[in-house]
């Protein structure tokens, strides 16, 4: 199936035409994130092979890694059984995901009736993305 739209058309998109969409270390199956999508970032994440998604807070196309150099390329993409959330299997570059300079953004673990953050910093956010972010 080379039709970019039929495609696309396979999805099942929310009320927003979004779907969320699952970062997967392709190597360790670790999960790093998850975002939105819609069909445009579906259709330039299999064009560009790397991880693009629909940013919420901006309404605008993200590619991950623009700012950080924190790229996410595509190993292999699959759909759930629903067909209604897309899940990534990336290569992540430089080790971080998390726009808190962490691995993965699920670092918080609860335990003992809270939230306790099990991951460490690799990098602070003001080296990846300079002051004021």
């Amino acid at each position: 199936m080379s039709d970019p739209n039929a495609l696309r058309d396979r999805i099942k998109w929310n009320d927003q035409g979004l779907a969320p969409a699952i970062a997967q270390d392709w190597r360790t199956g670790e999960v790093l994130m998850l975002a939105w999508m819609n069909a445009e970032a579906l259709q330039l994440t299999i064009a560009e092979g790397r991880a693009i998604y629909w940013s919420r807070s901006r309404e605008a196309l993200w590619r991950k890694g623009e700012e950080s150099g924190h790229v996410q390329h595509l190993k292999e993409l699959r759909i759930d059984c629903d067909a209604d959330t897309v899940l990534m299997k990336v290569e992540q570059v430089g080790g971080i995901a998390c726009h808190t300079g962490r691995r993965s953004c699920f670092y918080r673990r609860f335990a003992d009736g809270d939230w306790v953050e099990t991951d460490a910093v690799i990098r602070d956010p003001e080296d990846i993305y300079g002051k004021g972010k």
